[in-house]
């Protein structure tokens, strides 16, 4: 798959004393674009439910670049990092962007799957396969 964008949107609340943006808001733009490429691609919170799987993380990690600040234009990518064959844990990393090609911060996060009911670590259906093994790949990415 070619590469996956998602624009977000610089706002006050976002802000920290400093006037740049508050380090927890990186983590947040890294869930909603995972959710809303899930989402786009079949992968819903109410199909996850159906299929009794969930999505956690194991890690997160951001590394900062530059600074973003109020009335920068951003973007976030996600790309696949690495994998186990069977998609069981994954690493998904977000490079996020200020003014078209200003890369500001990586976002890394290992995760697994895990079955809802049981709480137990799992490896995920079929129909989630398809989405992760048609996902933007890292160009650094490998099976483990």
């Amino acid at each position: 798959m070619e590469k996956y964008f998602e624009d977000v949107q610089v706002r006050w609340s976002d802000m920290d004393p400093n006037l740049h943006l508050r380090h927890s808001v990186y983590y947040d733009w890294g869930a909603l674009c995972r959710l809303n490429f899930f989402a786009q691609h079949g992968l819903t919170p109410e199909t996850m439910n159906k299929l009794n799987t969930g999505f956690i993380l194991l890690r997160e990690e951001c590394v900062f670049k530059k600074e973003i600040r109020m009335g920068d234009k951003v973007k976030i990518d996600i790309q696949i990092l690495w994998s186990k064959a069977d998609f069981s844990r994954v690493s998904i990393q977000h490079e996020i962007y200020k003014n078209e090609n200003i890369l500001s911060a990586i976002l890394t996060v290992d995760g697994a799957w895990i079955n809802i009911r049981e709480r137990k670590l799992t490896a995920p259906p079929e129909t989630i396969h398809k989405i992760f093994d048609d996902a933007p790949r890292h160009v650094k990415f490998k099976w483990i």
